[in-house]
């Protein structure tokens, strides 16, 4: 899993001063230094059609190569493990 063409990549949708978001986004640095993955946060309030889609929703943790939302809120730890559990 090694080949930067197949790293897993993920989005958190967020919003400046959530608190909901800052945890998120410490938790899945704290993962990262134990495996491999890369994510991106992406400020919602700059897209209106971010903010209509997520609204009260941030944080959402979004995986860009099945285009699919993982969790919303807070980081589920076992659907967190099964996304980097697959290939």
């Amino acid at each position: 899993m090694n080949d930067p063409v197949h790293q897993k990549k993920l989005i958190v949708y967020a919003r400046e001063g959530c608190h909901l978001c800052d945890e998120m986004i410490s938790s899945l640095g704290v993962l990262q230094k134990e495996n491999k993955f890369e994510f991106d946060v992406v400020d919602i309030d700059s897209d209106a059609h971010l903010v209509g889609l997520y609204t009260e929703r941030v944080p959402v943790l979004y995986d860009t190569i099945a285009k699919k939302e993982l969790c919303h809120y807070f980081l589920d730890q076992a659907v967190f493990d099964a996304y980097l559990a697959a290939s």
